[in-house]
């Protein structure tokens, strides 16, 4: 029997509500005649676009696109692969991703001898890199820190024949079935539509953000940010961003966001990129006595979910898919393995969580029912 294809039913896939905002309508001022009608000036920001593309311009497809049959399974299955990891950073999300993979390499008969993160440390990475080498595995599942030095930290993975499986972010100048196999990522235009609903709701449709985004050259949460700004100007008009701030180190948006916040009295939400990030906007927003600032962020996190749960900081986040992208990853990695050409792109369908929906979000990405420390039970 064919494995099944990558959809879904891993979990409840909470369905994004389809933004739209209505026409403004603006009365024109310009006199004809004493009988003449006022003419009608309409104007409307245009709608966002759903699409997004990959580093080197990659379209993405669905991830149920990673199909396997049963003599390929076999073919897998036989094989005494071995596989690895080669993480950016550390996390929840990180650590679904992760399982999601484990799991589906155990499927397909393949070992995972290693696993590393580098803190967003470049130079950590290139040795990580050396090390996990050293044990010779046949798939490396891996995101660049840093692009352009990945090009030639990477290149051990390249000389050793490994199959390079890429979640989100390759080296800069390597290209989908040359030096890697393929992107596994979430649908980045969705995940910032998400993102735009969730805290534009909180806020009802009106009112004063900061907008805090990461500013390294990183395609994926560049386009994702990105399309929150769009989709927040497109579906809440009346919501104004009135400061924008960028960060390359996450520990640096306490800092960023008490300034910040500062300099806006009337300051009502904060975007923050990712969810780690949207720790130190956190303490930020406590440590200046507000209780009337809402924060919306990417990935799903304990420290952020239990402040949702027990304040009125956190309007909600978006989740990735994190099972599923790990799923794909290691099925990628297969696909290398056979020498069957894969997608270079495929994404998963982000969820939003807030509150109201904590539990079946949490089990959407994660697979498990949120934590103790989450819920308080």
């Amino acid at each position: 029997m064919a494995l099944a294809p990558l959809t879904a039913s891993r979990g409840l896939r909470v369905t994004l509500a389809g933004a739209a905002a209505s026409a403004l309508l603006l009365t024109g001022c310009a006199a004809q005649d004493s009988s003449a009608t006022p003419a009608e000036d309409t104007t409307a920001a245009s709608e966002p676009s759903l699409e997004f593309a990959g580093p080197n311009g990659e379209v993405p497809g669905a991830l149920a696109e990673l199909e396997l049959t049963d003599e390929e399974l076999a073919e897998v299955a036989d094989g005494d692969y071995t596989a690895a990891f080669v993480w950016h950073t550390s996390g929840d999300f990180v650590a679904a991703v992760e399982e999601g993979a484990r799991a589906e390499f155990a499927e397909l008969g393949i070992e995972v001898v290693a696993s590393t993160q580098a803190n967003f440390d470049a130079g950590t990475q290139a040795n990580n890199v050396q090390t996990v080498m050293a044990l010779e595995p046949d798939i490396v599942v891996a995101i660049a820190v840093d692009p352009t030095s990945a090009a030639q930290s990477f290149q051990p993975i390249l000389d050793a024949g490994a199959e390079l499986v890429i979640m989100t972010t390759p080296p800069e100048g390597y290209s989908a079935g040359e030096e890697f196999v393929s992107i596994v990522t979430e649908d980045l235009a969705k995940a910032g539509q998400a993102n735009a609903e969730i805290l534009g709701d909180a806020l009802g449709g009106e009112g004063e953000v900061g907008y805090l985004s990461y500013n390294a050259n990183f395609w994926f949460t560049n386009q994702r940010d990105e399309s929150f700004k769009d989709w927040l100007a497109y579906s809440y008009p009346d919501i104004e961003i009135v400061e924008e701030q960028g960060f390359a180190d996450e520990t640096a948006t306490q800092a960023a966001a008490a300034a910040m916040i500062a300099k806006n009295p009337n300051l009502t939400g904060i975007y923050v990129s990712w969810a780690t990030a949207a720790q130190g906007v956190l303490a930020a927003i406590r440590a200046a006595g507000r209780d009337d600032i809402q924060v919306v962020t990417n990935d799903l996190d304990t420290t952020v979910a239990a402040a949702m749960m027990t304040g009125s900081n956190v309007a909600g986040m978006v989740g990735n898919g994190s099972l599923d992208i790990g799923a794909g990853l290691a099925r990628a990695g297969a696909y290398g393995l056979l020498g069957k050409e894969a997608p270079a792109l495929v994404a998963s369908d982000p969820t939003k969580v807030t509150a109201d929906n904590l539990v079946e979000g949490w089990e959407a990405d994660y697979g498990v029912a949120p934590p103790s420390s989450v819920t308080g039970g």
